[in-house]
């Protein structure tokens, strides 16, 4: 039976497709510095969350509405535990519109 080593495993999301791509490639550059295993980033399911306003509420006449959408992408990293890795990630600047979760799995 073979052993699993642990893994970091982390989740971004973010509605800036730019900006969560520059996060990635940053995260990308510190493992190959490293040298560990890298797995990802493995896109997930975008999000699209809908909102249909009423151009003129309480307005006589023709019930015209706008669509709003926004879109929240998420992408997923696993990355061999290391610990030159953890803590380049910790000191990492992430941007007010990049949200990040990591996790320990073993």
């Amino acid at each position: 039976m073979a052993k699993h080593e642990p893994k970091i495993v982390i989740k971004l999301w973010s509605t800036n497709v730019d900006s969560l791509n520059k996060v990635i490639e940053d995260i990308k550059e510190i493992v190959k510095k490293a040298g560990v295993d890298i797995r990802g980033p493995i896109p997930l399911p975008t999000k699209r969350l809908k909102i249909f306003v009423r151009r003129a509420p309480g307005a006589q006449g023709r019930e015209t509405y706008e669509t709003w959408e926004m879109r929240v992408h998420k992408r997923l990293i696993e990355v061999s535990i290391s610990e030159r890795v953890l803590h380049y990630l910790m000191r990492l600047p992430i941007p007010d519109d990049v949200e990040i979760a990591i996790k320990v799995r073993e």
